[in-house]
């Protein structure tokens, strides 16, 4: 079986090290495809622009692309043009894969006023990135293909250390609000992916990836300070107004099998502070 991973960044790759493990090949596309391991083959690829040739033995493909800036131009170009791209080239070499897994982002649900979301949900962020990334989902999931998405919340781990940054640096700030916020770690983002186009046999069109714990900003922030020694941040004078509008529930995913390795932020977070030599107390 061949596995195509298009868009092999940090989470792809992942992704692909895990796949290779189990004794499949693994083709990257990505633009700097020199900078992948010798476990996956890679390929240097525009993916908005002609492809190459689709590895005729494709069985899975999956989509994990990234926007280079937050703008709308490169949110269409990384998410829907890619997407249709990608699809166009399948059917150009006549490669009909098993599985087609789309990596998208909770943030297409927008303002639910803290309450929980679920596949169900609708998802009408008027954010114009988020409405973007759900255009490419559609794109995915009206193709005449067997087209998985997973909306993955905020992912941290190794690399993606930012309210680490923000906490050791001083810089950051507790909400003066309740501020909901959910996340993944980036080895459960990868190993959910894996999950998700090797065991489960028929697969809803939509799963959720984000851990048991939607919690409030502030306790997070506070636990990264007690980690590291510090005191609690200063609490801010205004609501910063960012993430704080809804609780992901991922039961969905986890009733498929799947098992978090970091169900909560604490195990995550601990985790990436030991990488970081941080010993928990």
């Amino acid at each position: 079986m061949t596995v195509l991973i298009a868009g092999c960044g940090d989470l792809g790759t992942e992704v692909g090290l895990r796949l290779a493990a189990r004794g499949e090949r693994v083709v990257g596309w990505r633009r700097s495809a020199e900078r992948l391991p010798a476990a996956i083959e890679g390929v240097a690829v525009d993916l908005t622009q002609r492809l190459p040739p689709v590895p005729a033995d494709t069985d899975v493909v999956v989509i994990a692309t990234a926007a280079g800036d937050r703008t709308e131009a490169a949110y269409r170009s990384a998410y829907v043009d890619a997407t249709r791209n990608i699809l166009a080239a399948l059917e150009r070499d006549g490669v009909t894969p098993r599985r087609i897994l789309f990596v998208s982002s909770t943030a297409v649900y927008g303002d639910f006023d803290g309450a929980f979301v679920t596949e169900e949900s609708p998802a009408e962020s008027t954010a114009p990135t988020a409405r973007l990334v759900r255009e490419a989902e559609q794109v995915l999931l009206e193709a005449p293909v067997h087209g998985t998405v997973l909306r993955l919340s905020g992912i941290y781990g190794p690399g993606r250390t930012r309210l680490i940054d923000q906490v050791r640096s001083g810089k950051a700030v507790l909400p003066a609000e309740p501020q909901w916020t959910n996340r993944i770690h980036r080895d459960d983002a990868a190993a959910a992916i894996v999950h998700l186009v090797t065991a489960v046999a028929s697969p809803a069109p939509i799963y959720l990836g984000s851990d048991e714990l939607p919690v409030d900003l502030g306790e997070v922030l506070r636990f990264l300070a007690a980690e590291l020694d510090l005191p609690d941040p200063p609490r801010g004078e205004a609501s910063s107004g960012r993430g704080g509008a809804r609780r992901v529930d991922s039961s969905l995913l986890r009733a498929t099998g799947f098992t978090f390795r970091y169900p909560t932020y604490r195990e995550g977070y601990r985790a990436v502070l030991a990488g970081q030599g941080v010993r928990h107390p």
